[in-house]
């Protein structure tokens, strides 16, 4: 930071409020902690950043904290018993030699009291029912964060994944899978404001140049968090012999990022109370496309007819078959098929997500310096990062299918194609800013609620298809998932686009028309070129 950014937190802020210049008295507290920000501290969108990133880590451990632990909620031999007789799979991997002598302490880790008699469509059910809650307040979430704000819905989101994750335990007990139906959907009507919240936050923070970095970096929290989850979750089942502890552990560290949150976060550089001069001073030149709560009505009929946002749609819903289908059944294909023990599971299922996440970073960084350089345009950039996204690990998927039971390839196979997926967050899932900085909450809470729809979908298709979790059965659901990643991305390299959409600007009311057409000749001529422009702007209809 500079002398002049440290002077000026020292005496007050020069905060921007509608194109009008105010000062703001800090009390002695706030130009302390101003002072030090400005001595050398991170700038504070980078802080946005990296607790946004710590946002999706909780996010996803929360969420997939039933993943594994559902391996060892299940009674072994009931999902495979058909009339009284055993399944016997001809292609089934044998067990590993190493883990011969403990293949029964590996099977009754868990006692049996402590498991439940779930077939495998019941299974699925439970695996999906997070995104019925998840899908419902997908669009509520982002019309609240528009209009409000992105902190403070995102912190009541927060709270109620954590109170029903808490509660999972004491919920299956008194009332079996319908008590954990119940914590999981409710789980997930608190996670699906947080997407939405999030974009709105950075629509507010991050310039355009930075987004593929900083947009990366957050985003592939939901990476990191299902490695977490996975990893996590094996090694403490197989340490105490006991599911619990994998959704209290989960809800107890995401209370601790929550209190931290509410104290270092804010909507917006305007509202930050102790952010330096200069930062505020480039983000307000940076962000020329000012993020305004309440700025008027959503211009419905342009958005829903725009080719640009179906483009996106179809390829959020391609990636989420992919990334659900992955995240979900993973762990039950390492046990079932690969025969890998619980703390095995739990580290390998995680391993193609640690690659995704370390991918997601370079690809965030090769897509700044490929716009910034001019090398590509920003929509030529997203669609090559997308088809990366898509061929790679539909290659991974179908390649680990086909590797037999030979172990280790499998996971080089799953972990190669996943880490090329990491592409998606600065070729796709960034993509909503890049059409509506305005109505960014909005637009990802549209896509994401359709693409959420694949969390319904896919677990409980492959419990339909896995009855007895067969190689020959598992191949189908990799197939299945190759063909719609490809399909998809297909729609995207048509359609999608990186440019800002003309329904992104507020419509304006005509009250501010009036006002605007009867300004004085004299503050006229006061107005340079560009505000004269804006004060007759096209309005596109709603």
């Amino acid at each position: 930071m500079t002398d002049q950014g440290t002077v000026g937190n020292q005496h007050g802020n020069a905060l921007c409020v509608d194109g009008k210049v105010q000062r703001s008295r800090l009390s002695a507290r706030t130009s302390s902690l101003a002072s030090a920000n400005a001595m050398g501290c991170i700038p504070q969108r980078y802080v946005l950043a990296i607790m946004g990133f710590l946002c999706l880590v909780n996010m996803f451990t929360i969420r997939v904290s039933l993943n594994v632990a559902i391996t060892e909620m299940v009674l072994e031999g009931n999902a495979s018993a058909h009339g009284g007789t055993e399944f016997v799979d001809p292609d089934a991997c044998p067990e590993p030699e190493s883990a011969n002598s403990s293949v029964q302490h590996a099977s009754s880790i868990v006692p049996a009291a402590d498991r439940f008699e779930w077939s495998e469509v019941t299974q699925g059910v439970l695996l999906s029912s997070f995104y019925w809650g998840y899908t419902l307040t997908q669009i509520p979430g982002g019309l609240l964060a528009d209009r409000f704000g992105g902190k403070h819905t995102l912190t009541a989101g927060m709270v109620i994944s954590i109170l029903a994750t808490a509660a999972a335990p004491l919920s299956v007990r008194l009332g079996g899978s319908a008590g954990m139906l119940a914590s999981r959907v409710i789980c997930g009507l608190g996670q699906g404001v947080m997407f939405p919240a999030i974009n709105v936050l950075l629509a507010a923070w991050v310039p355009a140049e930075e987004r593929g970095k900083l947009g990366a970096l957050v985003l592939s929290g939901t990476n990191l968090g299902t490695v977490a989850g996975t990893a996590v979750s094996g090694t403490l089942i197989h340490f105490l012999s006991s599911w619990d502890a994998v959704f209290y552990a989960f809800a107890a560290v995401a209370s601790v990022w929550t209190a931290l949150w509410c104290v270092l976060c804010y909507d917006s550089p305007a509202a930050h109370p102790y952010i330096t001069s200069s930062e505020s001073k480039y983000l307000q030149d940076k962000l020329s496309h000012k993020h305004a709560k309440g700025g008027g009505p959503i211009p419905w009929r342009a958005i829903l007819t725009s080719l640009p946002l179906w483009g996106l749609v179809a390829k959020t819903v391609g990636h989420d078959w992919g990334i659900f289908t992955m995240i979900a059944d993973l762990p039950k294909y390492m046990k079932s098929i690969m025969k890998f023990r619980i703390h095995e599971n739990g580290f390998l299922s995680a391993l193609p997500y640690l690659a995704m996440w370390i991918c997601s970073l370079m690809f965030g960084c090769l897509a700044d310096w490929l716009i910034k350089t001019d090398r590509m345009s920003i929509t030529n950039t997203r669609k090559l990062l997308t088809t990366i996204s898509s061929f790679g690990p539909a290659a991974g998927i179908i390649g680990a299918s086909y590797a037999g039971c030979d172990r280790y390839l499998v996971v080089i196979l799953f972990t190669l194609g996943m880490a090329s997926m990491g592409a998606y967050y600065s070729g796709t899932r960034i993509n909503a800013l890049d059409l509506s900085p305005n109505y960014a909450g909005t637009i990802m809470a549209l896509v994401n609620a359709i693409g959420a729809l694949s969390g319904i979908v896919t677990p409980y298709i492959v419990g339909l298809l896995i009855p007895n979790s067969s190689m020959q059965e598992w191949r189908l659901v990799f197939w299945i998932t190759v063909i719609v990643l490809v399909a998809t991305n297909m729609v995207f390299v048509a359609f999608g686009s990186g440019e800002v959409q003309h329904w992104n600007e507020p419509i304006r009311q005509p009250q501010e028309r009036s006002l605007s057409l009867q300004t004085s000749p004299q503050d006229e001529g006061e107005q340079d070129g560009a505000t004269r422009l804006e004060s007759f702007r096209y309005i596109p209809e709603q």
